[in-house]
C-alpha cells in the first residue's frame, strides 16, 4: 500500500471520529431571558392615573408688603434679609424733623381755636345780656351764637388735625405688624420713600404652602384635588421624607407666559423653610374620553409601529399592542386607539421587553421615615 493510499486512510478515520464525537454532544443550553421589573398602570374608566412630580417652593399662607404711610428720608434700617421679627418691632425709621414741626404747627393752632372759641363763648354771653336789657336787636344776638358756633367747630377741626399730626409723626416709625420673617428688603439708610411704597416683604409666622405649576394638559385632573385630604405628596430637597399634604388652592386663569396652572398644597408648619425647593408628588387621572394619555416612554417602535407594552396579570408576561397616538404635551403622549379600561400597561422599563417575556411588578422600596 502506498504512502498516500495511507494518508488517506488515516484521514478518513480522522473525520469519522470527529463526526461521531460531535454527534455524542447535546445542544449547548440556551440562556432564559432574566425576570425584568416594570412600572406598570392599570387603565380604568377614567383612564387610571400616573404619578407626576413638579418642582415646587415652600412659601408662608400669609405674606405683607410693608411701607412707610408717610414719605420722607430712610434714616435707619433696623432688621437684615431672613431675620425673624417680632410684633411691633420697628423695622426702620423716617427723619421725623418736618413730621415734628407739623405736629408742633398743629398744635399751635389747637391753642389759638381755643382762644377764639372762649373769646366767642365771652362775647356770646355778654349779649345775651344786653339784649335782654334791649340794648341790642335779635339779629345781632344770632350773629354772635353763629360766630360761637364757627369758633367751636373751627376747634374741633384744629384738635382733629393735631390728631392727624401726631399719628403722622408716629408712622416714621415702620414696625412689624406681626411675627413673621422678613423675607425681601428694599430700603437703604437716605433712600427717599414715597408713601405707600413697599420696602420689606413679612413672612408672617404659621401654615406654609408648596407653590408649584402643573401643565394645561393635567389642569383638569390637578383642579379635580383641590380640598381632597392627603392628594398629594411633598419632600423637603435634599430629604427623602414624603409628607402628605392638601391642594388648597388653584389659579382660575393659566400663566400668559408660561401657560401653566399655579398650585398651592398646604404642608402646615413643620418640616420646611421658607424659600425652601421641594417636589411635588402629584397622582394625576389619565382621561379615556378623548383617548389615553400615558408617559411618553411608554410608548416604542417595533416594526414601524407605535406599541404599547401591556402586562397579563395571570402569567406575568408581556405584549406589544399596536395604538395610535396623538398630540404629545411634555412628556406625555394622547392614544387615541389600542387602548381599552383594564388593560395593564407597562409605564417603565418598555425598552428592554421582548414578546412573551415573563416580568414581574416593580416595587419601590421602603425608606425610613416615609409616611404611611
Amino acid at each position: 500500500m502506498t504512502n498516500s493510499r495511507w494518508q488517506k486512510v488515516a484521514l478518513a478515520a480522522v473525520v469519522s471520529a470527529v463526526i461521531t464525537s460531535m454527534a455524542g454532544c447535546g445542544k449547548a443550553p440556551v440562556a432564559e431571558a432574566p425576570v425584568r421589573a416594570v412600572k406598570t398602570v392599570v387603565l380604568s374608566e377614567t383612564g387610571g392615573s400616573l404619578d407626576r412630580e413638579f418642582a415646587a417652593d415652600i412659601h408662608a399662607r400669609k405674606e405683607s408688603r410693608l411701607g412707610f404711610r408717610v414719605g420722607g428720608k430712610v434714616s435707619a434700617r433696623n432688621v437684615e434679609l431672613g431675620q425673624s421679627v417680632k410684633e411691633g418691632q420697628v423695622l426702620a425709621r423716617l427723619d421725623p424733623q418736618d413730621l415734628q414741626l407739623g405736629q408742633e404747627a398743629a398744635r399751635a393752632g389747637v391753642v389759638a381755636a381755643e382762644a377764639n372759641a372762649a373769646q366767642a363763648a365771652a362775647d356770646l354771653k355778654r349779649f345775651t345780656e344786653l339784649k335782654a336789657q334791649g340794648f341790642i336787636s335779635a339779629a345781632e344776638l344770632e350773629r354772635h351764637a353763629a360766630m360761637t358756633k364757627a369758633a367751636e367747630s373751627a376747634l374741633k377741626q384744629a384738635r382733629a388735625q393735631a390728631g392727624v399730626q401726631g399719628n403722622q409723626t408716629a408712622y416714621a416709625a415702620l414696625t412689624a405688624p406681626a411675627a413673621g420673617v422678613i423675607t425681601a428688603v428694599d430700603v437703604e439708610p437716605g433712600q427717599v420713600v414715597a408713601p405707600g411704597q413697599p420696602v420689606f416683604v413679612l413672612a408672617l409666622n404659621g401654615p406654609r404652602d408648596a407653590v408649584f405649576a402643573v401643565p394645561e394638559s393635567q389642569a383638569r385632573s390637578t383642579r379635580a384635588l383641590v380640598g381632597k385630604k392627603n392628594a398629594v405628596e411633598v419632600r423637603a430637597w435634599g430629604t427623602d421624607r414624603w409628607v402628605r399634604a392638601t391642594i388648597r388652592e388653584m389659579a382660575a386663569a393659566a400663566d400668559p407666559v408660561s401657560r401653566t396652572f399655579q398650585v398651592k398644597a398646604d404642608v402646615g408648619t413643620d418640616g420646611f423653610e421658607l424659600g425652601q425647593t421641594a417636589s411635588v408628588k402629584v397622582l394625576a387621572a389619565l382621561n379615556n374620553r378623548e383617548g389615553v394619555r400615558v408617559p411618553l416612554h411608554a410608548v416604542a417602535e417595533r416594526g414601524g409601529k407605535s406599541v404599547v407594552w401591556t402586562l397579563d396579570p395571570q402569567t406575568y408576561t408581556v405584549q406589544p399592542q399596536v395604538v395610535t397616538t396623538g398630540d404629545i404635551v411634555g412628556d406625555v403622549v394622547l392614544v387615541t386607539k389600542g387602548l381599552k379600561p383594564g388593560q395593564e400597561i407597562v409605564v417603565a422599563g418598555a425598552h428592554v421587553l421582548n414578546p412573551g417575556q415573563k416580568v414581574r411588578r416593580y416595587q419601590q422600596p421602603t425608606q425610613a421615615g416615609n409616611k404611611s
